[in-house]
């Protein structure tokens, strides 16, 4: 059955599938120490990251894989955590989304970034098959960049793949 999603052709800034979401650490999200779960924040990245290849797609997506997952700093116990999600590189069916996990307190405003990750998507159609995503138009220096690195990312990731097989 051909995808009957029209709109999923013409290009798209990463500006315009960018998500941002905000939690609050609870204590059911931390450990005995008083910070947050890797598995919590992992689960939050997720989320969030898939919203962001929903909105570039207009499909539904699943994650394909997680390239990297860098934990800089602890979250802890009443930090608001915020995570910004932004489709960095298109294939031709999936999507490279990275995340920036910020943690800010409450009381001074202060915001650090907390972690780091680049996940992969793919784009289904109604048959869940794997379906054409529209193209990204990287617009600022940034969104350059990041497009940049995440092309040597997929680059290095299908050279390893072929390695490993």
């Amino acid at each position: 059955m051909k995808n009957k999603n029209t709109k999923n052709t013409k290009a798209k800034t990463p500006k315009q599938s960018a998500v941002q979401s905000r939690y609050l650490l609870m204590p059911n999200h931390a450990n005995p120490h008083g910070t947050a779960f890797g598995g919590v924040i992992a689960g939050w990245i997720d989320m969030t990251a898939s919203m962001a290849a929903q909105r570039h797609s207009c499909q539904e997506v699943v994650t394909a894989g997680i390239d990297s997952l860098i934990f800089k700093e602890p979250i802890r116990i009443g930090d608001h955590v915020i995570l910004k999600a932004t489709v960095n590189y298109v294939g031709r069916t999936s999507m490279e989304v990275g995340v920036k996990v910020i943690k800010e307190n409450p009381y001074s405003s202060k915001q650090v970034t907390a972690t780091s990750a680049h996940l992969t998507f793919v784009a289904l159609d109604e048959n869940k098959k794997p379906t054409k995503v529209p193209p990204i138009r990287p617009q600022t220096n940034d969104e350059k960049r990041r497009y940049e690195n995440a092309k040597m990312r997929v680059k290095y990731r299908k050279k390893l793949l072929r390695k490993m097989k």
